[in-house]
């Protein structure tokens, strides 16, 4: 009785201090341009021919003015430049570090673009690139998931090129801002990547030099989208995406962010309209906990903070709970 009297408060220590470290890795895998698929890089690997800027570490970037926040750790230039066009649909196919799914579930999804200024992608220093966003999604109706869970259960992100967009050579700027710690500030976790494209067609379509940030540059550590103190609490009341608007000119065009379940390169669909998460909650998604135990864990979680703790984390620390005890119990 003693042991299932000190389990919550165990387990919950340590899985968060265990998995921020752990678990809280990831990168882009795969990207599809139109359903033609192009592998990235493991960070730190040696190089092979990609459109994906390869960075060197699956770890965070911490903090709004760290450099890396422009295309992820260290990122390096990318061999390749792929075509595309105005209405293009691409898939973006995020991976953990180990090469599980991706193992978050709470926060944003953004897409920005960047033109390569006077050179082509593949040589462009993006250091002082002007970014301008094309895309953004939260939660799913209902304020209760994000539909960053989608990645977690193993789905992609799904964005098209905006129908408008003046042709030209650009770098695809995706973003996951992970804010399973952004109840303290500098918790946020932010992993951006870089993608290299040359679009077609004959469009006219620009941003504005008021819609257009620099990275670092565009976000506050203080921003409500990035430090959130209520993010647990049910139903999640996510304040704003931080960063600059949609761009104007995207307006009225096919662009935008979805999810979808299905892999990179068997789904036909980017553009499809996002996936319910609603079923796929119940696989847990972390791989990171099972318990027998859980039932309990979750009662005594509910009782010390009944309405401070979404439903999404609840879950969460019961799948590590369940595990903790698995292994406790082997011993």
């Amino acid at each position: 009785m003693r042991f299932q009297s000190l389990l919550p408060l165990s387990v919950l220590s340590l899985c968060l201090a265990v998995l921020p470290t752990v678990y809280a890795h990831g990168y882009v895998a795969q990207v599809t341009i139109d359903g033609k698929l192009y592998q990235g890089n493991v960070p730190n690997a040696s190089p092979t021919p990609s459109i994906v800027r390869q960075i060197n570490d699956v770890a965070p970037v911490k903090g709004a003015s760290n450099a890396n926040l422009n295309c992820g750790q260290s990122a390096q230039k990318a061999s390749l430049v792929a075509s595309a066009n105005p209405g293009s649909k691409l898939t973006f196919k995020w991976e953990g570090g180990d090469g599980s799914n991706w193992p978050h579930n709470i926060g944003p999804l953004m897409t920005y673009m960047a033109s390569c200024t006077g050179t082509t992608c593949d040589q462009y220093d993006s250091t002082n690139a002007e970014w301008f966003k094309i895309s953004q999604v939260g939660l799913e109706p209902g304020d209760m998931v994000w539909y960053q869970q989608v990645l977690m259960n193993g789905g992609v992100a799904n964005v098209t090129i905006p129908s408008t967009i003046s042709p030209g050579q650009y770098l695809i700027r995706h973003e996951i801002i992970a804010l399973h710690l952004a109840n303290e500030m500098g918790g946020a976790e932010f992993y951006p990547s870089c993608t290299q494209v040359n679009v077609g067609g004959s469009q006219t379509g620009t941003a504005q030099a008021s819609e257009m940030v620099t990275f670092p540059g565009g976000y506050s550590d203080s921003d409500p989208g990035i430090y959130d103190p209520t993010i647990f609490d049910t139903p999640v009341n996510y304040p704003d995406f931080p960063g600059p608007p949609v761009a104007a000119f995207v307006s009225g065009s096919s662009s935008g962010t979805s999810t979808s379940s299905g892999s990179p390169s068997s789904s036909p669909s980017a553009s499809s309209p996002p996936a319910s998460t609603s079923s796929a909650e119940s696989s847990g998604g972390t791989g990171s906990c099972k318990l027998k135990a859980r039932n309990l864990a979750i009662r005594n979680l509910d009782a010390r903070r009944p309405r401070s703790v979404s439903r999404v984390m609840r879950k969460w620390l019961s799948d590590i709970a369940e595990n903790e005890f698995a292994s406790w119990s082997r011993q």
